[in-house]
Parts: structure tokens; C-alpha cells; sequence
């Protein structure tokens, strides 16, 4: 055993002890904690009840980003093999609420990555494959599955360029897991590329693509039209923007840009949606919005009829936004103008709006992508914002056919989350 792994024992293992009892906890990591409370028990326990005489793959995704890709090839697998169970983890209590919505037979949190928990896990659920979601791959897990001859898989694989990941210590403590997969699908021949510096050899790495295309175009297809919030808002005769996650950042950009515009497309109607809608948020936002003169309401005094829709609508809850997409001629994405980086371009994508975004936009490839395809264009600032949100209103055959662009990238993309229940099942073969 390496050093590192030595030391990483110890830390997980001081960790798993130390941490229930720590005074002061972030509430994101208290609760992840408090979930993990009697987690081996609820395995057994479902272990002694529900564990049948098929094959099992247990599938692991982090968060609730990782969740979603997930969903399609755990789709694919109930379809290409009905009768197998399967077991899905997560480590962040942020997922919980997808997760329970998963057609899964167990859900719960990822054990602490410590042997004897970990061990013990094994020996209740007893896994024929262990599936990694994008990135997120441990080292005493992938252990005790090589031990007991689990065979290991990582899925919609991605690694950046700039990922910590690639350079010490990080490379020297995760390698020995990722030189245990025995199978990975990248999201492409780049990420295949780097994963290989990780450890991983080459001949066990196919490019199957990313499966949130699967997901995005799913959500698009099954948006009800007739139901709130997208019933309130329908019928308006003009154009329609959706900015959604957007940041104050975003915010001062595109608000002088409405404000310059408005004189020339008086039926253009704009539904921001920040990325977080705290009292705070919303307070800067809507002064920002009276400085400028534009007219605002708040979506949820629309819904109490307390109000009718105006020049802007500002969405004050969270949830709605990847519905709201639905509404877009056009759609502005937020994080490109921040450090937080770009946020999803997919969700207007699949449902055929050009979409725009700040020129922060490296973190997402797919966002290149649109923009090589016609389907997105990006900007520096409020007055480029203004002249090509401009454009595409301006010409409505322009922005029909950027949106078709949008549209047909995704459309390109689909059939990931196959392709990576296919490379599962290849390892489970015909158990």
C-alpha cells in the first residue's frame, strides 16, 4: 500500500469520527452527515428484504448534477435488462430529492470511503458492478470492490483540462483508482485523452458521449404547456426572453441592455430568473429594474392574481426555470459573466431557443459547441448584448434558424445514456 493511501486511511477514518461531533457545521455538510447516521443499518436492513437473486449494479453519483446524468442509463438499464436491481448512492444532501424520485430499488448516501464501512456495505448489497458517475471515483471503495472481484465502470466521464485532479497530490492519491476501472465512457475523445493521464489505459476507454443530452431533451418533451407557471405567462403576442440563472453579475449587463433596447421592440417581454432568489437578490434586482424604468412583477404575485404579467417578470421561487425555457424566442443564460462559470445552454437548446451568454463560457464545452453550430452567440458586455439579442430580434427568420441549430445539436447528441448501459452491461455480461 502507497503512503498516500495510508494517510488517506487515517484522514477518512478521523473524518467518519470527528465529524458528527463538530459544533459548527455549514448546513449542506451537517446534513449530509446527520443522513449518514445508522446508513449501513437501512443497507442491511434493505439488503435482508429486498435483495433478490439477480444481478445488482450499484451506481454512484455525487450530486444532483451527476443524478440527472445518471437518470438515462439507469432508464437504459431497466429496459435492456428488466429483471437486474439496482443500488444508487449519493453524497450530497442536495440529491436526496432526486434520488428518491429514481426508478431505483435502493437509495441512500454513500457510505464514508472508510474499509470497514465500506466492506460491510459490499457484504449486504453484494454488487456484480459498481458505476461511477462524470468523475467522482473512490479510492477505498474502488479497493474493496477489486477485492472481491466487483467490476468497476465510470460513466459520462469528464475531466478539464485545469482539473486539480491532474496534478499533485491529487494525481498521486487517486491514480491507483482510476487504473482499477474496467471501464470508462467519456463524454469525448478530449476527456478520454486526459482520463488516460489519470491511470486509466487507454484500451478500456470509449468515447460514449453525455447523457444529459438524454436528460434535457427527455424534460423538454414532457413540459405541460397547459399547467402554472408556463399557463400564466402564455399568450403573449410578442417576443419573449428568458434569462435564467442569473447572477447580479449577469444582471447589470443585461438590464442596461433591456433598457437601451426597449425603444425599438416594445413587445419585447423579458422573464428573469436568477440563480438564486434570495430577499436580497430580488431587492438589488427590482432597484435596478426602477432605475432603468422598466416595469417588473414578481412571478409570485402573478400566481396569487395579484398582478398581471408586465415588461419584465421576475421569478421569485426556484424549480420552474427548465419549464420557463419553454416560453423562450430567445434565451439568455447566467454565470458567463461571474467566476461561478456558465451555467446548463442544453435547456433552452433542447427546446429550439438561440441562446446567449457572457464571455465566461470555457467550463462548458457545449457552449463552444452551440456557438460553432450557429445555435449561440456570446457577449463582452451590455452593448454587444444589446445589438445581438438586437439582431435576432430584428429578424425573426435569423432567429428561427438559430434556434433550429440549438435544437438540432442536441438532437445529435442523443443516445448516451444507452451507450453507457451497454458498457455496463458488457461488464456483468450474462450474469
Amino acid at each position: 500500500m502507497r503512503f498516500s493511501e495510508v494517510l488517506y486511511d487515517w484522514g477518512t477514518e478521523a473524518g467518519r469520527a470527528l465529524l458528527p461531533r463538530a459544533p459548527f457545521l455549514p448546513d449542506k455538510t451537517r446534513r449530509s452527515v446527520e443522513g449518514r447516521r445508522d446508513l449501513l443499518e437501512r443497507i442491511e436492513k434493505w439488503a435482508k428484504e429486498g435483495r433478490r437473486e439477480a444481478p445488482l449494479v450499484w451506481i454512484h453519483a455525487p450530486s444532483v448534477g451527476e443524478g440527472l446524468q445518471a437518470r438515462p442509463v439507469i432508464e437504459a438499464l431497466r429496459e435492456l435488462r428488466p429483471e437486474l436491481q439496482i443500488f444508487y448512492t449519493f453524497f450530497s444532501s442536495s440529491a436526496e430529492k432526486l434520488a428518491a424520485q429514481l426508478p431505483v430499488d435502493f437509495a441512500d448516501y454513500l457510505p464514508f470511503d472508510v474499509v470497514a464501512d465500506v466492506t460491510q456495505a459490499f457484504e449486504a448489497v453484494k454488487p456484480d458492478a459498481l458505476v461511477f458517475g462524470k468523475l467522482d471515483v473512490w479510492p477505498n471503495i474502488t479497493r474493496v470492490a477489486r477485492w472481491r472481484d466487483v467490476r468497476l465502470a465510470l460513466v459520462s466521464a469528464t475531466l478539464a483540462p485545469d482539473s486539480t485532479r491532474l496534478r499533485w497530490p491529487a494525481r498521486n492519491l487517486l491514480g491507483p483508482a482510476y487504473e482499477r476501472l474496467d471501464a470508462v465512457g467519456a463524454i469525448s475523445q478530449e476527456d478520454a485523452s486526459r482520463l488516460t493521464q489519470l491511470g486509466v489505459p487507454a484500451e478500456r476507454i470509449k468515447v460514449t458521449g453525455d447523457a444529459r443530452f438524454d436528460q434535457v431533451w427527455q424534460r423538454a418533451q414532457a413540459v405541460d404547456r397547459t399547467k402554472p407557471p408556463i399557463s400564466l405567462l402564455a399568450g403573449h403576442t410578442g417576443v419573449t426572453l428568458v434569462a435564467g440563472s442569473t447572477w447580479p453579475e449577469d444582471e447589470r449587463h443585461l438590464v442596461r441592455a433591456l433598457a437601451h433596447i426597449r425603444g425599438r421592440h416594445a413587445g419585447l417581454r423579458t422573464v428573469i430568473v436568477p440563480h438564486e432568489p434570495t430577499e436580497e437578490h430580488l431587492t438589488r434586482l427590482k432597484a435596478h429594474l426602477e432605475m432603468d424604468e422598466l416595469g417588473h412583477v414578481l412571478l409570485s404575485q402573478i400566481e396569487s392574481d395579484a398582478a398581471e404579467p408586465r415588461e419584465v417578470v421576475v421569478v421569485d421561487k426556484v424549480g420552474v426555470l427548465g419549464e420557463l425555457y419553454t416560453l423562450a424566442d430567445v434565451a439568455y443564460v447566467g454565470g458567463g459573466f461571474g467566476r461561478r462559470g456558465l451555467h446548463s445552454v442544453l435547456e433552452p437548446a433542447a427546446l429550439g431557443a438561440p441562446v446567449l451568454f457572457g464571455p465566461r463560457h470555457a467550463n462548458a464545452r457545449e457552449a463552444g459547441e452551440l456557438i460553432e453550430r450557429g445555435g449561440a452567440l456570446s457577449v463582452g458586455d451590455w452593448a454587444a448584448l444589446e445589438a445581438k439579442l438586437g439582431r435576432w430580434l430584428d429578424d425573426a427568420e435569423a432567429r428561427g434558424k438559430a434556434g433550429a441549430a440549438a435544437r438540432d445539436y442536441v438532437q445529435g447528441n442523443l443516445g448516451a445514456g444507452r451507450r453507457n448501459a451497454e458498457l455496463v452491461l458488457e461488464l456483468i455480461g450474462g450474469q
